[in-house]
């Protein structure tokens, strides 16, 4: 049976490596594995280990801390106010956090207050 925490960090895993537009092979190659095991640690059918998980963390640049952003002191992940379920898991809103961090930054940050002026008019 899969442990809340194994699916958590392996949706973070997901998430970052998408993010950044690896491939599971090419995180597999930079981790030394095979990409069938990556899919199994992004789905949590296998738990990663600690070394395992460092290595994966160097190479999509994150500390190994970001794989456990979110989690709570329950078996399930936390949901910040006013969002529904996982916004992480919305092909739609990674697409569109992707999108923004391709802007170039001065850009980015009007876009970011633009967004923050409209979110308070709501």
């Amino acid at each position: 049976m899969k442990h809340p925490v194994d699916v958590h960090v392996g949706k973070r895993v997901r998430h970052r490596r998408w993010m950044t537009g690896m491939t599971q092979q090419q995180l597999a190659e930079r981790v030394g594995i095979k990409f069938q095991q990556i899919q199994k640690y992004e789905t949590g059918m296998n738990r990663i280990s600690a070394s395992r998980l460092w290595d994966i963390a160097s190479a999509l640049q994150v500390p190994v801390a970001f794989f456990f952003e979110g989690l709570s002191d329950s078996e399930g992940a936390e949901v910040e106010p006013g969002l529904r379920g996982d916004i992480l898991a919305d092909k739609e809103a990674l697409e569109l956090i992707r999108s923004y961090y391709s802007i170039p930054e001065n850009q980015r940050r009007r876009l970011f207050e633009l967004a923050r002026v409209l979110s308070d008019a709501a």
